[in-house]
């Protein structure tokens, strides 16, 4: 069974509720169906009730009906929903006008049923770009306790057997924040510990990479690596976490027991933090096409409920698959 079977499965288990706010878009449409036959989660669907029956009646969709349709235009809740917005916004303003024509935008929509627990999570990103998704998330659903950044994490899962654990490792951040400074590293790494637990079943052993193993170089670009695994520690002492280690240090046994003795990590990490978003795009990016890894993600990372935004060239399948991780993200 492979890593995105597995989190099938695990989404199963998990048993939560996704909104997909898209849900007029062909893809999501056809996706959902998918994820209700075969249970991954129960759907919540945005859209004209009547234009989505339609359309999975043309498309021969036939689970659409165990889904929770709620059309934001003639939704018999909307002034509630406007009431909720203005109170989390009422400092920044926020009149009941304003959050009346908002809350009937399926992405506004989407993140008030997740801040009054409706659902558990959010797949969005086949029609709209990634701002727009993410704008609401920001303002509503914001980050967790703690966190203040939004990263992008990748599970990597590689042909040889002996990278991370049996082959899956997961790389952070690859997609999210351009310079993170040291208090934002350490949040990164936590919360790229949580997506190893939750999404890939890992017990999380975290590198935070730098050119500098151990104090083998000195800079200020080290310094900060140093000091975001000292906070890392402090902000989650049950984890495994060491650094700053080369990326040799951090992946090979040997290079590890030479250039950092006495870590648990050097060696066998299956977690890696890069110190900025640019080290984690190209690495990932090399490490995919050069090994022929599968990279699955980007897994954001931070908010307080699980948000994910999808590439406009998504397929179904991508939409089916991110359904899942978002339904095992819902279980931390």
């Amino acid at each position: 069974m492979n890593i995105i079977e597995q989190i099938k499965e695990n989404a199963k288990k998990a048993n939560k509720t996704i909104v997909l706010p898209e849900g007029e878009e062909e893809r999501t449409l056809k996706a959902a169906d998918i994820v209700l036959k075969e249970g991954y989660a129960n759907i919540v669907l945005l859209g004209n009730t009547a234009q989505i029956e339609k359309q999975a009646s043309e498309w021969g969709l036939q689970h659409i009906s165990k889904a929770r349709i709620i059309d934001p235009i003639a939704n018999p809740q909307k002034e509630m929903y406007a009431q909720m917005l203005c109170e989390i916004r009422k400092s920044k303003g926020m009149q009941m006008e304003e959050a009346l024509r908002l809350v009937e935008d399926p992405l506004y929509l989407a993140t008030l049923l997740i801040k009054n627990k409706e659902v558990d999570g959010e797949v969005a990103g086949a029609k709209n770009a990634t701002g727009d998704v993410l704008r609401p998330a920001f303002q509503i659903v914001k980050t967790l306790p703690g966190v203040s950044v939004v990263s992008g994490a990748f599970i990597m899962v590689f042909k040889d057997k002996k990278w991370g654990d049996d082959g899956i490792m997961v790389f952070a951040d690859c997609a999210a924040t351009p310079n993170p400074n040291e208090r934002e590293l350490a949040e990164i790494a936590v919360v790229s510990a949580r997506t190893a637990q939750s999404i890939a079943k890992l017990d999380p052993r975290v590198a935070m990479l730098s050119f500098s193993t151990k104090g083998s170089a000195k800079h200020e670009m080290v310094d900060k690596v140093v000091n975001a695994t000292r906070i890392a520690k402090e902000m989650a002492p049950d984890l495994k976490i060491d650094g700053e280690l080369q990326a040799d240090a951090a992946i090979v046994p040997s290079v590890g027991a030479s250039k950092a003795p006495g870590s648990e990590i050097a060696g066998k990490a299956n977690v890696l933090v890069f110190p900025t978003l640019e080290v984690g795009n190209i690495a990932y990016k090399l490490v995919q096409r050069i090994a022929e890894a599968e990279a699955v993600g980007p897994i954001m990372q931070g908010m307080a409920a699980p948000i994910n935004d999808l590439s406009r060239g998504c397929s179904v399948e991508d939409i089916v698959s991110l359904v899942a991780i978002t339904a095992c993200q819902a279980t931390v």
